[in-house]
């Protein structure tokens, strides 16, 4: 009798599709990838435009001029974040140096924090000063090595900033919640539609987090820096290859 179903995670994929065929006059909303059914709205986040975020932080921050990049599973969803972030980056300074490491093929790949701990370590000895992971719970495994080493680190997801203060630079915030609420809130409301929305800066989607844990280490500066990119990404005077939608970061 629950409407909606509302799953999280392209991992539900599967299940979300076989039971919306069986339930069809039950509304289902699916983040962070997309079902095609009659009765199913999906969420996906335009994480190319949050990582181009911290990626352009990241580039303000750096001393060596070189930044490190690790994913979980080598997925397209997942090279997205990377491509993202390589490109602000590079909108601030085209020399810059990206480093990326995936941690493996398999679902594994995302609880593994010691694989995830040895490639930020890898990382650092090459000069890498800040490492992006988007490697879910091997993420943990990232942010103590980058503060054991003296490195920042960015978060993902949801904000991450208060698991190590003064090495969390920042987190690169999908807004899962503010998703969530607008799906059940359609369905209360009578405006459930499926089908795709996608989420980027302009809808709230995707955000870089600024708090009390991290604000000593982004000056006036750069976060007027950012406001300005945010503002000519939502403008479209900023164009970003999405991975996904070209199948290359080119």
């Amino acid at each position: 009798g629950a409407n909606p179903v509302i799953a999280i995670g392209f991992t539900q994929a599967p299940a979300v599709k076989k039971v919306a065929a069986e339930f069809p006059k039950t509304q289902f909303a699916i983040v962070d990838t997309v079902v095609d059914a009659p009765n199913v709205k999906s969420i996906v986040f335009r994480d190319e435009e949050g990582s181009f975020m911290v990626g352009a932080l990241a580039a303000q921050v750096t001393k060596s001029g070189k930044l490190g990049f690790v994913g979980g599973m080598d997925l397209p969803q997942i090279r997205r974040f990377e491509c993202g972030y390589a490109q602000g980056a590079r909108h601030i300074n085209p020399k810059i140096e990206v480093v990326g490491s995936m941690v493996g093929t398999t679902p594994s790949a995302w609880a593994d924090p010691a694989r995830g701990a040895e490639l930020a370590r890898s990382q650092f000895s090459r000069g890498v000063d800040v490492v992006f992971a988007a490697a879910g719970g091997t993420g943990l495994g990232i942010y103590q090595a980058a503060k054991d080493s003296g490195k920042y680190a960015i978060g993902v997801d949801s904000n991450q900033n208060h698991l190590h203060p003064g090495t969390m630079l920042t987190s690169m915030v999908k807004r899962v919640d503010t998703a969530v609420f607008a799906a059940a809130k359609a369905v209360r409301d009578g405006d459930f539609k499926p089908g795709t929305q996608m989420m980027g800066l302009k809808d709230e989607g995707v955000e870089w987090a600024l708090d009390e844990h991290n604000q000593k280490l982004v000056t006036p500066a750069m976060k007027k820096k950012l406001d300005a990119i945010r503002a000519d990404i939502i403008s479209g005077k900023i164009k970003i290859t999405d991975f996904v939608a070209k199948g290359s970061c080119n």
